[in-house]
C-alpha cells in the first residue's frame, strides 16, 4: 500500500475515522483515534501521543512520542458498527521525537530480531499460532459470567457445541479481513474454543494475532457473549494455550529445517533449534507464560507441557514435531500462552533458537513415554528439567539469561520485571477464596 492508495480507498469507503494502533509491553492493544482529514497527516508520520501514560514505557520528562504507520497493515474494520461512519486501522511503529526507534516498542523488538537473523544467513521466520479461548455467558446487565455456553467437547458438533455460530461468525468475519484460515473447532473443555490461521512471516502473524484478538472479543459480545484469552479462566479443566508453529527458510527461500537424509527427515539446523529452544526454555518462559494465571496451565494433567523435552509424538513434551515434512517441517512449541506479547514471545523464542544454531548446541534424544507418568526423581535421571512453576520463578530465571535478556532489550527487560514483580507481590499478598474455605473456619 502506498500512501495514495490508503488516502483514495479511505475517499471511495467513506471512512470517518481512523485508530493508530500500537501495543504496549505486556502486550495490551492500545491506540489514538483521528478523524479522516488527520490521515494524511498520520501517514506523514505527525501525529503525537503522551508515551508517560502507558504502563511500561517512558517517564513524564520523556513523554512525546510518534506514531509511524505501516502502510501494508491498512484495514478498514468491519466489525465495528457503522453507525458513526467507517473505521479503518493502521499498526504503528513507535518513534522518539528525534526521528529514531523507540526501543521499548515491542513491534521494534522483533524487528530488530528479525534482522539479526538475516545476518546468520536465513531469510524468513515463520509462524503460525494456534490460539485457544473461552466463551462465557453475559449476566443481565452485559457483565460476564464464568457460565459456559456450551457443554461441547473436543470436535463436538451442534447442538453440544453451543457456540458453533459465533465462531462460525468469527472465522467468517476474519476471511472478509483477509485472514487465510486453516481450521476452527471447539476445544477439550467445555466453552473452549480454538481457530488457526495460516503460516506467515512472524511479523505479520503478530499483526494478524492482535487483530484477531479484537475480532474475536468485538464477534463475540455480537452473540451475548465474552471471549477470554486467560490461560486457566476455571480450574480443574484444560487450559487456552496457543502452540506456536516456527520454520526458517534459507536464502534460496527453502525450510532449514527439513533433510529428507536424517533421522526424522530433521536437518542438522532444526536439532540445534530444538537444542537452543530447550536450553532457554526456562529463561524465556516468564515472556511467553507472563501473568500469575499463566501458571495454574502448566501443570500436569491438563495436556500443557511442564517439562523441557521433544518429540515427534509425545504431546507431554515442550517441543512436538507435527507430521507434515517438507516445506511444512516445523517445531511447535507448545507452551505458549495468548496472554503473551506476541511481538515479545516470538523474539525471545527466534533469538534462543538461533543461539542454538550459533553455537551448534546439540539436542538430546526425542521423548516418548508419557512425562506426566513419572516422578520428578526419574525425569531428573533422565536429564529433564522442569519449565518455571511460578511467575516468581519464571522472573528468576529470566533474570539469569543473557541471551533473552538481549532479545528483549536492556529497557524492555527492566521495565518487563519491574512490572511482574510488582505483580507477583500483589498477588502473593491477597487472600484467594481457596485459603478462604480451606482455613477460615478450621483454624
Amino acid at each position: 500500500m502506498t500512501k495514495a492508495d490508503i488516502l483514495k480507498q479511505a475517499e471511495v469507503e467513506h471512512v470517518k475515522y481512523i485508530r493508530l494502533c500500537f501495543t504496549d509491553i505486556h502486550g495490551v492493544i492500545k491506540n489514538v483515534e483521528i478523524p479522516v482529514r488527520s490521515l494524511e497527516e498520520a501517514l506523514d508520520h505527525q501525529i503525537m501521543f503522551d508515551g508517560s501514560s502507558i504502563e511500561g514505557f517512558v517517564r513524564i520528562q520523556e513523554a512525546d512520542m510518534f506514531l509511524v504507520p505501516d502502510k501494508d497493515t491498512w484495514l478498514i474494520q468491519s466489525w465495528e458498527n457503522p453507525a458513526y461512519g467507517k473505521v479503518a486501522r493502521l499498526i504503528c511503529d513507535v518513534h522518539l521525537p528525534d526521528g529514531t526507534p523507540f526501543v521499548g516498542d515491542p513491534r521494534i523488538v522483533l524487528k530488530r530480531n528479525l534482522e539479526a537473523m538475516q545476518a546468520l544467513g536465513f531469510k524468513r521466520f515463520q509462524i503460525g499460532v494456534e490460539p485457544e479461548f473461552f466463551l462465557f455467558k453475559l449476566d443481565a446487565l452485559g457483565q460476564p459470567t464464568q457460565t459456559f455456553h456450551d457443554q461441547g467437547g473436543y470436535f463436538d458438533l451442534a447442538p453440544v457445541d453451543g457456540a458453533e455460530d459465533c465462531r462460525r461468525d468469527i472465522v467468517l468475519e476474519l476471511e472478509k479481513l483477509g485472514f487465510m484460515m486453516e481450521a476452527s473447532h471447539h476445544e477439550v473443555a467445555p466453552g473452549q474454543h480454538e481457530i488457526n490461521f495460516e503460516f506467515a512471516d512472524a511479523l505479520k502473524a503478530c499483526d494478524s494475532l492482535q487483530t484477531f484478538k479484537l475480532v474475536v472479543k468485538n464477534i463475540a459480545k455480537r452473540h451475548g457473549l465474552h471471549a477470554t484469552f486467560m490461560p486457566k479462566p476455571i480450574a480443574a479443566i484444560n487450559g487456552s494455550g496457543m502452540h506456536t508453529n516456527c520454520s526458517l527458510t534459507d536464502e534460496t527461500g527453502r525450510n532449514a529445517f527439513y533433510d529428507a537424509e536424517k533421522p526424522l527427515s530433521l536437518s542438522d539446523t532444526c536439532r540445534h533449534w530444538i537444542a537452543g529452544i530447550m536450553h532457554h526454555a526456562r529463561g524465556f518462559t516468564a515472556i511467553t507464560n507472563p501473568t500469575v494465571n499463566s501458571y495454574k496451565r502448566l501443570v500436569p494433567g491438563y495436556e500443557a507441557p511442564c517439562y523441557i523435552s521433544w518429540s515427534d509424538a509425545n504431546r507431554s513434551a515442550l517441543i512436538r514435531i507435527p507430521a507434515s515434512k517438507g516445506a511444512k517441517t516445523r517445531t511447535e512449541i507448545r507452551s505458549v500462552d495468548p496472554s503473551s506479547n506476541p511481538y515479545l514471545a516470538m523474539s525471545v523464542l527466534l533469538a534462543s533458537g538461533l543461539d542454538g544454531i550459533r553455537r551448534q548446541l546439540e539436542a538430546p534424544d526425542p521423548v516418548y513415554i508419557n512425562l506426566y507418568e513419572m516422578t520428578r526423581a526419574e525425569r531428573e535421571a533422565m536429564g529433564i528439567a522442569n519449565l518455571p512453576e511460578n511467575l516468581k520463578d519464571a522472573l528468576k530465571a529470566l533474570r539469569h539469561d543473557q541471551v533473552v535478556q538481549a532479545a528483549l532489550g536492556p529497557f524492555v527487560t527492566t521495565k518487563f520485571l519491574e512490572a511482574k514483580r510488582l505483580e507477583w507481590d500483589s498477588y502473593r499478598a491477597s487472600v484467594s477464596e481457596w485459603e478462604l474455605k480451606r482455613y477460615f473456619e478450621m483454624m
